[in-house]
């Protein structure tokens, strides 16, 4: 068996991962030109009941403890003057521990033989050959020719479409992206106030989240309950700064210098979403894992159910002798775990962003 994966995100490394554990070759084509092409974002929680069990199927569990930055589970929530509605601070147990995201990902590549993905493979179109093979095209002419094919490429899959006619919906909100460095001693208010792990300073509709990461960065996303015509052209970044930070007037200084004194241009990031109970038929020699089958707003939950997906494809398919068997009974405990996963991350949004907030949200930190 040779397993073909259409994107090196997380869930696609860790099911070549574990298939490469039980000695299931695989090969995985990759858009981007290298593993440095872009930064992979920022601080990734890993759960206990997801990400960490696909980690420890992959075999990495002691290499992603080395991973993990100590005191950053701190939460807090302020309110728009900058007082502490709410202050977790980290206890020191290690429940969800927070690692860079890029570092995790290169941690899954150095975990794979040599030659495994191949850079600078844009997907241009997938069809049927029948018999459950599948041709992939590339951008450049190159095709290749796969009896079980795996789309691991996020919200805009070009494997999706032989599963499923949905595709991604804009939810109404958007984030905006900005980074601050060495905080504590250029920007030492705004990092007083982020602290050592994450702080939300919320409304009705929009919120200021940051995250304390290594060397004193702080990375903020900005979210704003706008349609996307709203933002505008983001290639005038200063013209996006000052209408981002108009919608904040008021709001204490430290929490608006996340915006204003960002030490990067700001980028867009518009959320979308795929139906939350999305599922479809059986199609012989393809399946979806990640984003690419359950597209949802960030919840905390995206990485660790595609590190899963990806982790539970392997085994099913390195335990068995059938491969549509495997794909079958892959596919029936993914779709009510991603609908339940989605499903509270709506709940978690109405909490950030809803009438009551963040009322909702302290309550629901304060057990209540």
């Amino acid at each position: 068996m040779n397993v073909t994966i259409i994107g090196a995100g997380l869930g696609g490394l860790v099911l070549a991962r574990v298939l490469h554990v039980h000695g299931i070759a695989a090969t995985v084509y990759e858009a981007e030109p290298s593993p440095a092409a872009r930064k992979q974002g920022g601080l990734l929680d890993i759960h206990v009941g997801t990400g960490q069990v696909a980690l420890e199927a992959a075999g990495l569990t002691g290499e992603f403890r080395g991973l993990v930055l100590a005191g950053h589970e701190a939460t807090r929530v302020l309110g728009r003057d900058g007082s502490v509605v709410h202050d977790e601070p980290d206890d020191g147990t290690g429940g969800r521990p927070e690692v860079p995201r890029g570092e995790l990902r290169q941690l899954l590549l150095d975990s794979l033989p040599a030659g495994t993905v191949h850079w600078g493979h844009k997907v241009t179109g997938v069809r049927a050959l029948g018999d459950g093979r599948h041709e992939v095209a590339f951008a450049g002419g190159a095709t290749v020719t796969t009896t079980l094919l795996v789309g691991a490429d996020g919200a805009w899959s070009k494997v999706r479409p032989l599963l499923s006619a949905a595709t991604p919906e804009y939810i109404g909100r958007s984030y905006v992206e900005t980074f601050l460095y060495d905080s504590d001693t250029r920007h030492p208010a705004a990092a007083k106030a982020v602290g050592a792990g994450a702080m939300l300073a919320l409304a009705p509709g929009k919120g200021i989240q940051a995250h304390r990461e290594k060397d004193g960065t702080l990375h903020t996303y900005v979210a704003l309950t706008r349609p996307i015509e709203w933002f505008g052209d983001f290639t005038d970044a200063a013209a996006a700064v000052e209408r981002t930070a108009r919608e904040f007037e008021g709001w204490a200084p430290e929490l608006t210098a996340l915006i204003t004194d960002a030490d990067t241009a700001p980028v867009l990031r518009p959320l979308h979403t795929l139906p939350v109970e999305h599922r479809w038929d059986r199609v012989p020699g393809v399946t979806l894992v990640g984003d690419a089958a359950h597209l949802a707003p960030p919840n905390g939950e995206g990485a660790n159910l595609a590190m899963l997906d990806g982790a539970e494809l392997a085994l099913a398919l390195a335990g068995g002798d059938d491969v549509e068997t495997a794909l079958a009974e892959f596919e029936r405990a993914m779709f009510p775990r991603s609908a339940a996963a989605a499903a509270d991350g709506d709940e978690l949004h109405e909490l950030l962003f809803g009438d009551d907030s963040p009322h909702g949200l302290v309550a629901l930190f304060g057990g209540q």
